[in-house]
């Protein structure tokens, strides 16, 4: 089973591929983990990777689709993957569309996660870190709450509201992401693997995924 998951930053898509990656034996695989991963390997492209990243640049596109080239070639990949968050931008999918080709591999599915967008504030406001940087343990004020306020549950150091967890910074990574990736919404939709899906509850949206999944 191979998957792309769209939707907004709080949509839910690591959740959800956390829970698909579970239930179908299927790897999760984000821009983050790929680059951390040929970075710390010292592959070419990490090396050209590493060079923008500490200079404080984005990664070019070319870099980053190299990279997910290498990894859909991974063994772990043989038995299907969540593209979580990846593609970003339309010229980012044409790019995979080719990469796909050139893999002979078929999408079964373009999931888009759907939150209204007061939810979408409530939950990444709403999200408090570990503030020791070897732990980084992530908690909710109102879902998953530390035991004891303000003092993370693992190590016991403080935790905090990061900066990009603050409302306002959160309205421009919202209109950021309505004027670059949401246009991949319709750029999918007219595939036949293309469906969206309510997540306001990870457990019924679950639900309906598993059901349009079934006997694939």
């Amino acid at each position: 089973m191979r998957i792309i998951m769209l939707g907004a930053p709080g949509a839910g898509k690591g959740t959800m591929s956390a829970l698909m990656e579970k239930k179908y034996g299927i790897v999760q695989i984000s821009t983050g983990d790929i680059l951390r991963a040929e970075v710390k390997e010292g592959t070419s492209l990490g090396r050209k990777a590493a060079d923008y990243m500490n200079r404080g640049d984005l990664v070019p596109d070319e870099i980053i689709l190299g990279m997910m080239k290498n990894r859909l070639q991974k063994k772990d990949c043989s038995k299907g993957f969540i593209l979580d968050g990846f593609p970003r931008t339309i010229a980012q999918a044409e790019s995979l569309d080719g990469i796909m080709k050139d893999l002979g591999i078929r999408l079964d599915g373009v999931i888009n996660l759907e939150v209204p967008q007061d939810l979408l504030i409530r939950r990444l406001t709403s999200r408090r870190t570990c503030s020791n940087s070897s732990c980084q343990a992530v908690f909710n004020i109102h879902t998953m709450p530390p035991k004891k306020e303000g003092v993370c549950d693992k190590c016991g150091s403080q935790i905090i509201q990061r900066d990009d967890e603050k409302e306002d910074v959160i309205r421009k990574r919202l209109a950021t992401y309505d004027e670059k990736t949401a246009p991949l919404i319709d750029y999918y939709s007219g595939s036949d693997v293309f469906f969206s899906v309510p997540c306001i509850v990870a457990d019924e949206a679950m639900d309906k995924i598993v059901e349009r999944f079934k006997g694939l």
